[in-house]
């Protein structure tokens, strides 16, 4: 017998449930009441024939064994779902957009959102210009990208922006060695103008913690380098790390602790339309599929 399909509204109505640990919440989502989006739930169990979520305190939802399994792999399938549907809707566009970036967030938000976007628009050149946030600002204000993504305190008063991702920063240290066991303790931070470096600095001394700058780098990617010989330890997103470093746990060793971080994105004075507003949005859902991954708000 052939395997019943599943349907990507029940799907989407149960991925909703678990971020939310709630149905009306989740219902709201969707425009659908609390016992509608209950139904869905029990058809869908029943569908599978597996429990998918239980009563947890309260009027809080819980997922089951089976259903974490089902949550990770229905994102998955609603992210080609949603994509094979937008490439048979989205109007044909043809042109070029000038992305910016700074180089450690290209890697942490773009190759999904760029993948994606295309998929469903495969007649747009994207360039992609990996600057320090800094040095983008001021592309845009010259007209010279259409679209940048830039670290919270460097956009332009008053210039509209949308806010990606708010997460924690971290000490970041090596797996095989130990630079933050050391005293003074040595870093590798990127140049002047970084919002991180200013924070990391900032917090070492207040706390009174004696320090050394020992590697300088253009960009907090580059900033790894040191950490992963052991030589150095870092400040950045303890997500997605590279392999042989870790994120130090808050106050281990008694580093003092780091504030929120948030990633912007601007657009230009006169963006390119329309690929700008659709590349803008795959970058967004792209944020908030990683911002829901690592916990973050976004």
């Amino acid at each position: 017998m052939l395997p019943t399909g599943l349907d990507p509204d029940l799907l989407r109505a149960f991925i909703y449930v678990a971020e939310e640990q709630n149905f009306t919440r989740a219902g709201a989502r969707v425009g659908r009441t609390q016992a509608a989006i209950s139904m869905q739930m029990r058809k869908l169990e029943e569908m599978l024939g597996k429990t998918l979520l239980k009563r947890g305190r309260g009027e809080g939802i819980e997922l089951t064994p089976h259903g974490q399994y089902l949550l990770d792999r229905a994102r998955e399938l609603l992210v080609l779902n949603d994509s094979i549907w937008s490439a048979f809707q989205a109007p044909d566009i043809s042109g070029k957009v000038r992305l910016g970036t700074p180089d450690d967030y290209a890697l942490q938000f773009l190759p999904e959102a760029l993948r994606l976007f295309a998929d469903t628009h495969p007649a747009v050149e994207v360039e992609v210009v990996c600057l320090p946030s800094t040095e983008l600002m001021s592309r845009l204000k010259a007209g010279q990208l259409d679209l940048s993504l830039i670290s919270e305190g460097h956009e332009a008063k008053n210039w509209p922006a949308v806010e990606l991702i708010r997460g924690p920063l971290a000490w970041i240290t090596s797996t095989r060695f130990s630079p933050h066991k050391l005293s003074p303790l040595p870093l590798a931070l990127a140049e002047h103008d970084c919002i991180w470096r200013r924070e990391a600095l900032r917090g070492l001394n207040e706390a009174g913690r004696p320090y050394r700058i020992a590697y300088v780098s253009g960009s907090a990617t580059g900033s790894v380098v040191p950490v992963l010989a052991g030589l150095a330890i870092t400040c950045g997103i303890p997500n997605n790390l590279p392999a042989g470093t870790r994120p130090l746990a808050p106050g281990e060793d008694d580093l003092p602790k780091l504030p929120d971080f948030s990633v912007l994105m601007l657009k230009g004075k006169t963006p390119t339309q329309p690929v700008t507003d659709r590349l803008a949005e795959h970058i967004e859902a792209a944020a908030r599929r990683e911002a829901q991954a690592a916990g973050w708000r976004g």
